[in-house]
């Protein structure tokens, strides 16, 4: 749990657990980026069908539906650590063997789907069991920055690096790209593996005690405590936005402002940018507001960037409004995460953090659909002002916990939360 004091909070040492965990997470990143790059591309030459297309994709949120919640359960019953690099060490043997698959010709859309429904599945445990790991790694006070850390180095290796290499592989062989992600995640589960971290202190599970009873229990956790309760709805309410916008942005750069392949590859660059750039500027930020006000405040920010990427018809503007869209989205992300890990019980994070990503992951699909209603009903600029409607109810959600740094034990509010010591 070493950390370096810093200006405003403290900071995680690289050195030890947590520089391993995030060398882990940043190669998963990247791996992930590639993959999922080129696994649309290895679909559309197998079948000219947008239904079979589009399934597998679909196959990378139908898992968190399914198995979500029961990734979070299982999380809080197993040594995290352990499930993490075991996880990755299949996902690494399933992917390697797939890469042969695609080398020798044997690859087929049946298979496309069983592989992304595999990864899926397995990512609900690693995920759930990451979550719940990090504050045995890095303590309470540094909590912030590490997760600012992780998730900065995340959106560089799969949004910035990942992406544009596909190609560059692809060319080599359309099973290279599957090759490199394979020893992405054996290298990742060698780095976990090596992490040395005493394992939580969990509550002795009362005899008869089932997954759904326990799943029940993380769900009245989150229920009682106003300020989990908030985040989970306001979560929900962003990520229905968030697929309305992301679905639908192509069309709103391309048909509404003209602006090409060049336009919509700008926009994504500013939000990545902008994301990395809120990932810096996160600390600070929240040492003069605090971290619930700070969530309060990128999501107003993001309601009113989303309102000029619906109303204007500049690139420049709209490139602007994307920027400070990352921006606070990654302060968002940051700070939500951050009070979910402080303000749940240390035997129950794998199941707060589960209810938190399945809502998350439930909302991007509803959102993509309206999204895609929105605009062929009234135009490619509707959809960001959809999103922007949700953005603004997430606030509204949250009010409930707008007190800056509600402590960690709220004696008033009914809430089952975190020990700050551990």
């Amino acid at each position: 749990m070493a950390a370096v004091e810093t200006e405003g909070g403290r900071a995680p040492a690289w050195r030890g657990g947590f520089g391993r965990l995030w060398s882990a997470a940043v190669l998963s990143s990247f791996g992930d980026a590639l993959r999922t790059a080129a696994l649309p591309l290895l679909a559309v030459s197998l079948t000219d069908e947008p239904l079979l297309v589009v399934s597998v994709t679909a196959c990378g949120y139908l898992p968190w539906l399914l198995f979500g919640l029961l990734g979070g359960a299982v999380a809080d019953r197993v040594d995290q650590r352990r499930a993490m690099w075991a996880v990755d060490a299949v996902r690494g043997l399933l992917v390697a063997a797939f890469a042969v698959a695609v080398a020798c010709g044997h690859v087929s859309i049946g298979l496309l789907v069983a592989l992304a429904f595999a990864l899926t599945t397995l990512q609900t445990l690693f995920d759930n069991a990451a979550t719940a790991l990090l504050p045995s790694l890095v303590g309470p006070d540094a909590l912030g920055s590490a997760n600012a850390r992780l998730m900065s180095g995340q959106r560089i290796a799969g949004g910035l690096l990942g992406g544009p290499v596909v190609p560059l592989l692809l060319a080599a062989g359309a099973a290279v790209p599957f090759a490199v992600d394979a020893a992405t995640f054996l290298s990742a589960a060698a780095l976990v593996a090596s992490v040395r971290t005493t394992a939580p202190e969990r509550a002795v599970r009362p005899s008869g005690g089932t997954l759904r009873r326990e799943i029940a229990d993380g769900l009245r956790i989150l229920i009682r405590d106003r300020v989990l309760r908030g985040l989970c709805a306001a979560t929900a309410l962003c990520n229905i936005g968030m697929g309305a916008l992301v679905a639908t942005l192509v069309l709103l750069v391309t048909d509404r402002l003209h602006a090409g392949s060049a336009g919509y590859a700008a926009a994504t660059t500013a939000y990545t940018l902008g994301s990395l750039a809120g990932g810096a500027a996160d600390r600070r930020l929240v040492a003069r507001v605090g971290r619930v006000r700070g969530v309060l405040l990128a999501g107003c920010v993001q309601t009113a960037a989303l309102v000029v990427m619906g109303t204007v018809r500049s690139l420049a503007a709209l490139v602007a409004a994307m920027a400070v869209f990352g921006f606070m989205g990654m302060v968002w992300n940051v700070s939500t995460t951050t009070l979910m890990q402080q303000r749940s019980p240390a035997g129950a994070l794998g199941r707060v953090g589960s209810a938190h990503r399945t809502l998350a992951v439930a909302g991007a699909p509803l959102g993509a659909l309206l999204g895609g209603s929105a605009a062929t009903a009234w135009g490619a600029h509707t959809p960001a002002l959809l999103a922007a409607a949700f953005f603004a109810l997430s606030v509204t959600a949250l009010t409930p916990a707008r007190k800056p740094d509600v402590p960690a034990v709220a004696p008033h509010d009914d809430a089952t939360t975190a020990h700050t010591g551990r």
